[in-house]
This record gives C-alpha cells, sequence and structure tokens, in this order.
C-alpha cells in the first residue's frame, strides 16, 4: 500500500513539474543561470527540511522533550 501511494505521489510530482515547466514559462523564458539557482535554493531547502526532521526525530526518541523530573 505504501508503495503504490508513493508511486502516486510521484507521479503526480512529476505531472505538475512537467505542466510548470511547458504550461507556465512559455512566454517568459528563464536563463540557465536562473534555473541553477532554483535548483540549488531546491536542494538547500530540501537537506535543511531533511536535517530538521531529523533532529525531530532524534530528540523524540532519546527523551529530550520530556519535561524535566523535579525531585522532592
Amino acid at each position: 500500500m505504501r508503495i503504490a501511494i508513493s508511486i502516486g505521489l510521484l507521479v503526480f510530482l512529476v505531472a505538475v513539474g512537467v505542466y510548470a515547466y511547458e504550461g507556465l514559462a512559455v512566454d517568459a523564458p528563464v536563463p540557465t543561470y536562473g534555473i541553477v539557482m532554483f535548483t540549488i535554493g531546491i536542494a538547500v531547502l530540501a537537506t535543511v527540511c531533511v536535517g530538521l526532521m531529523g533532529l525531530l526525530f532524534y530528540s523524540s526518541r532519546r527523551g529530550y522533550d520530556e519535561p524535566p523530573h523535579v525531585k522532592r
């Protein structure tokens, strides 16, 4: 089931990318440096998102998200 959902989402992502590349940029051509900068920006954003999610799971599994225990 998860594989079918993943494949469906990837197909949807490719379809949106094709639509954006062919349908929206007809009247305004983007120079090569613009595409390179856009790609670098997406890569940096994805890296930051993956890193933050990793830190979230790490802190949750190590117990750093638990409230402090007060000894009385």
